[in-house]
């Protein structure tokens, strides 16, 4: 299993900010952090190297426990250091040049030394719990262990899977139609034609194209069915090749050892070169791969036919003629699930089975690999005088990532590949996706930017972090782990949601980890001792006794609340290092919260947006560390006159809130302010003026309400408000409102993104 790596990508780059001059570190003490830091690094690359051992060969027992140490450690070292910064930004702020404002200043300067004194401790500690854990990596020789393969692999349950699905092709006749269409039809009949087999795991791309290779292998010179997998060896895939292609000819190539992959392919282009060949090459994996069997593959006007299959999108559009597999249809999933439980398609079980047989398919969501495995487990129990019961326990599990049963188990396993196969970055936001309930529609830019305050988007040059979050889950669509509900005119997701299947897994894993913690929903193990990230999706009063206490509280770094009751919760102000705070929708939280959520100095995400708050109280500048805050659809009027000493402010969403010039001048002097979402009630020239001068602002949405004298004034910006930095402008008005920009303006905008509504 994937051995987490806790905090390290964001604690080892705030290690390095502490070896900066403006923290002014006693000597000694900065030495001490160089040696925390290299040590840190060398313990996160075992963890990498230990994560990057077969799939079928997890790491020893005492590996884990080792990884486990080091994960609790990092996570303890990053609240030290978050504590550090955070006493640092909040004594940055600036005083008045004033008698009383000189006394603040030396007594800050007081309070620095304290506060160095005092990391100079902590830091002294964290060497010692160091120590103690690179002991214990010597003493279970971690960097020596030898993985012993437990289980069968991943490659056998794959064709296990396949073989199980054949006889019970259902809802396969008419996509197998449309692929011998695409390789049938067309005025080019004696060019190569690829066809490539694109979807999510267990949808049936390696079923759907091997019962077309049977219908049309008869058809043809030769032909072979090859199976890649993701760690390929090139060497076997291009013997196997030979093998199937002329039998005679290559009967003993696979115990060959002297050939090279050059002479491989030499050999296969030689064979092919004036045959009419049928190959399918399944589940690619890497672009590379598949140019290095391309190479293989002669073109020679004999109407060649070439299917291959995968999970990733990018790689489909490489080999050309993508076929996108759907899900099945509400209809053929019950048939399939029916046939596999009772033998019959058009068996039915009685009204109570009927039920929960419709939300369990329900959540299987058109997937055979799903259906046949959950199918599997209830035909079983079929016959039991406890069936509905045992049913109802199944479906109440799937997506909980509790589930034991070996059949599960097994289909856990088989989509823990596309997991495997990510970044160590993409791996944790994926793992992230699983504090939210399930068939819920996830906003793009919310997620990216909670990934952004947890600190899961690495830095890039060149690019920005949210453009980074964007490329995150262009990722993850196009490894088909999550699906993409709504799109922008820019043709980018807008909103996502989790297949249950995947959410059973990274669930599993999470639980696994330790990555999340859930109270509600599916959820029904009890909560650990540690809590880093909390989802809480209930009211039930009867979960009150498992919510965290004060002193489990202090360790929570990022708190979801799905449900709209938060009197479960006592006390925000226990959430002493809480990082992400998101209420959207709880009408509980009222004024009076604000003044416990103004103490959560560590706050780096804040959405109040739904919520019953109507001012924001001045003690908000506190949160030196905020760079983002939501406070649309609320009753909140205006900001206080102290939002602008928010520094590090990068996203301000106040959907139709409207903002006096006044405050807007103020918002220009936020130095990172990236994305912007305001109401103005009648824009002015000036008002443009100014948003076009912010230097970082790069998204911008205006809502403009229907003024009767408003209508179809038309504004003049000139060159001194470039919008230098805009790549997103939206305008959302009733009144008809023209603009003209000046020539310059703009120069970063992309223009089909645009939207006046």
């Amino acid at each position: 299993m994937e051995v987490v790596t806790g905090a390290m990508s964001t604690l080892l780059p705030m290690l390095g900010d502490l070896l900066k001059e403006e923290y002014n570190l006693q000597k000694n003490t900065r030495g001490e952090i160089k040696f925390l830091k290299a040590e840190l690094e060398s313990m996160e690359a075992a963890l990498i190297k230990v994560s990057e051992a077969p799939l079928d060969q997890p790491p020893d027992i005492q590996v884990k426990l080792w990884a486990g140490d080091v994960r609790d450690l990092s996570y303890g070292i990053e609240d030290s250091v978050d504590r550090f910064r955070v006493h640092l930004e909040c004594r940055k702020q600036k005083k008045p040049h004033s008698f009383m404002g000189l006394i603040h200043r030396t007594m800050d300067m007081l309070a620095m030394g304290k506060i160095r004194h005092n990391i100079g401790i902590d830091i002294k500690d964290i060497k010692s719990r160091i120590k103690e854990v690179s002991e214990r990596r010597k003493r279970y020789k971690v960097d020596s262990v030898v993985p012993k393969p437990t289980g069968t692999s991943t490659d056998t349950l794959r064709q296990l899977a396949l073989f199980k699905k054949a006889t019970e092709l259902i809802g396969i006749e008419e996509k197998r139609l449309d692929i011998v269409r695409m390789l049938t039809e067309g005025d080019e009949v004696f060019k190569k034609q690829l066809i490539s087999i694109v979807g999510f795991e267990g949808l049936g791309k390696t079923t759907l194209a091997n019962v077309v290779y049977e219908k049309l292998r008869g058809e043809f010179d030769c032909g072979a069915f090859v199976s890649v997998s993701l760690n390929a060896n090139m060497q076997k895939v291009f013997k196997s090749l030979l093998h199937q292609l002329g039998k005679d000819k290559y009967n003993n190539i696979m115990d060959e050892s002297t050939w090279s992959e050059i002479q491989l392919i030499s050999e296969i282009r030689d064979f092919l070169r004036d045959k009419r060949y049928f190959i399918l090459i399944d589940d690619i994996w890497d672009k590379s791969v598949w140019e290095n069997i391309r190479c293989a593959l002669v073109e020679n006007e004999c109407g060649s036919r070439v299917i291959t299959t995968t999970r990733i999108l990018d790689i489909a559009k490489e080999v050309g003629g993508v076929y996108q597999l759907k899900h099945l249809s509400t209809s053929d999933s019950r048939k399939l699930f029916y046939q596999r439980i009772f033998g019959a398609e058009d068996k039915r079980p009685h009204i109570q089975l009927a039920e929960v047989s419709e939300n369990i398919l329900r959540k299987c969501g058109g997937v055979p690999l799903a259906i046949i495995t959950l199918a599997s487990m209830l035909a079983s129990k079929k016959e039991h005088h406890n069936t509905y019961t045992y049913w109802h326990k199944v479906y109440q599990s799937m997506g909980s990532g509790l589930e034991n049963n070996p059949d599960l188990k097994d289909m856990r396993r088989i989509l823990y590949v596309s997991y495997y196969d990510l970044p160590p970055n993409l791996k944790a936001c994926l793992l992230y996706l699983s504090l939210y309930p399930e068939d819920y529609k996830i906003e793009t830019k919310e997620l990216i930017w909670k990934w952004i305050g947890e600190g899961l988007v690495r830095e890039e040059q060149g690019m920005s972090l949210y453009e980074l979050g964007e490329d995150y889950i262009a990722e993850l669509i196009n490894k088909s782990l999550i699906q993409p509900m709504d799109t922008s005119i820019a043709d980018k997701a807008s909103s996502v949601r989790v297949h249950d299947m995947v959410l059973d897994l990274i669930t599993s894993l999470s639980n696994e980890e330790n990555f999340v913690a859930t109270l509600g929903g599916q959820q029904t193990r009890s909560l650990p001792s540690k809590i880093r990230r909390l989802s809480i999706q209930t009211s039930n009063e009867e979960d009150v006794k498992q919510m965290p206490t004060m002193r489990s509280s202090s360790h929570v770094r990022s708190l979801t609340v799905f449900s709209k009751d938060l009197r479960l919760l006592s006390e925000l102000s226990g959430f002493l290092v809480l990082c992400v705070l998101d209420l959207t929708g709880c009408k509980e939280v009222c004024d009076h919260h604000l003044k416990d959520i103004c103490k959560l100095f560590h706050l780096r995400y804040l959405s109040l947006k739904g919520t019953s708050i109507t001012e924001i109280p001045k003690e908000m500048s506190n949160l030196q560390l905020l760079q983002l805050l939501d406070i649309r659809s609320t009753k909140m009027k205006k900001l206080p006159s102290t939002f602008v000493q928010l520094r590090q402010l990068v996203f301000v969403d106040m959907g139709n809130k409207m903002v006096s010039t006044l405050l807007l001048k103020a918002m220009s002097t936020l130095p990172s302010l990236s994305s912007l979402a305001i109401g103005l009630k009648e824009p002015r020239e000036d008002d443009l003026q100014i948003l076009g001068s912010m230097p970082s602002l790069r998204d911008l949405s205006i809502y403009v309400p229907y003024v009767g004298d408003f209508t179809n004034k038309r504004l003049v910006t000139d060159s001194g408000c470039p919008f230098e930095s805009l790549t997103r402008f939206r305008i959302k008005s009733w009144s008809a409102i023209g603009f003209m920009f000046a020539q310059g303006t703009f120069i970063n905008l992309l223009k089909e993104i645009i939207s006046l509504v």
